[in-house]
Order: structure tokens, then sequence, then C-alpha cells
């Protein structure tokens, strides 16, 4: 079991947290980006670069992912494909995408891409917030109690 980190656009306080679960729990984190990203030296922390391309480093963590691994994005077309392959996914907001709920969030990411191709000017998501932070923490943490227990 492992943690996969859909790294390019995952906040920096995210990683950060998800770096001293590692160390905490010695569960195996991964980056995957398009690019190199600084890691604390840790044998159970890694990144791992991919070429660029669309959903290159989506593909990647798909192609790698196990059952019960948990992966970290805001991509939700990922988080169905991770929940199809019988994972986790967590938003670094905290939020945990459900199998009950994904396809309605799908739907929805779909309309929303339809109205912007449209021209419809729509709002992204705010900042991320303390209270963030702390659900994603929280969340994390709740993740790793249930899925580490031996």
């Amino acid at each position: 079991m492992q943690i996969w980190v859909d790294a390019d656009a995952c906040p920096k306080v995210i990683k950060e947290i998800l770096f001293r679960a590692a160390q905490r729990t010695q569960v195996r984190v991964t980056l995957v980006a398009n690019r190199h990203l600084y890691t604390p030296p840790s044998p159970f922390i890694q990144s791992l670069v991919v070429p660029h391309g669309f959903d290159v480093a989506d593909n990647e963590i798909v192609k790698r992912l196990e059952a019960g691994d948990l992966v970290i994005t805001n991509d939700i077309p990922l988080a169905a494909e991770v929940i199809e392959k019988g994972g986790h996914a967590l938003s670094p907001r905290g939020e945990p995408f459900d199998p009950g709920d994904i396809k309605a969030r799908l739907t929805m990411r779909d309309f929303m891409d339809t109205l912007r191709a449209s021209g419809i000017q729509t709002e992204g998501p705010p900042p991320l917030s303390q209270a963030d932070r702390q659900t994603f923490g929280q969340q994390l943490d709740r993740w790793l109690h249930r899925h580490t227990k031996k």
C-alpha cells in the first residue's frame, strides 16, 4: 500500500503534510510530475518524473496503482479511474472521492467544461485555506489509521 500524488498542481503545504505522514507511518509516498520536484531525503518518499504531455502523469499513476493505494488529486477523471481500479482518492482540500458520487462529479465537471468552452466565465476554486489544510490532514490521518493497522 502506498500513496501516489498527482504532484504538478498539488500545493506545497499538502506535500509537506504528506512528507511528515510518510516519515511517521513509514508509508511510501510517490510524487508523480512532469518535472523534478523537491523531496526530502527519506526511504519512504520518492519522485517520479514523466514526460510532458496531456494526462501522462495521470496515466502513469493508474498504470502503477494497486488496489488499496491512495491517490491525492484534484483531477476528477483520474479519481474515477483510481476508484474503478480499487484505489482511494482524496483531494488536496481533504474531500474524499466516493464511489457513490464519482459519476455525478464527472457529469458536473463535463458540464462546467462545456460552459467554459461556450465562452461562459466560471469561477475557479478559492485559494487553499487553513481549514482546507486541516481537513486534508484529518482525512489523511483517518485513511492511514484504517489502512495501516497490522
